[in-house]
């Protein structure tokens, strides 16, 4: 069985569940090649190939910095998240156009 810490890292679902039971970690603002971004921006990242999404939510990482949930109603690409609407990745990882 797998934990329940290692889906919130990957669920979208689950991260919800993670906010309403942790509201603490939600904050407002992160740090994306230097530049203040925060819920409502867009930032580029990539999961297979290059994509964007808009922040929906910033969260403390547990480990490495800021994480971010991003949101593309269109879906994104790839292989790995390709055709969900939410994902969910490092800031660090990220980059603003």
């Amino acid at each position: 069985m797998v934990s329940r810490k290692f889906l919130t890292c990957y669920s979208p679902a689950l991260t919800l569940y993670s906010l309403a039971t942790h509201p603490e970690r939600q904050i407002m603002n992160a740090n994306v090649e230097g530049k203040t971004v925060k819920v409502g921006d867009y930032v580029c990242f990539k999961s297979d190939v290059e994509q964007s999404g808009k922040i929906i939510r910033i969260e403390a990482g547990r480990a490495y910095g800021r994480t971010l949930t991003l949101e593309n109603l269109n879906g994104f690409h790839g292989d790995y998240i390709g055709g969900q609407t939410v994902t969910t990745v490092q800031a660090a990882d990220c980059w603003v156009e």
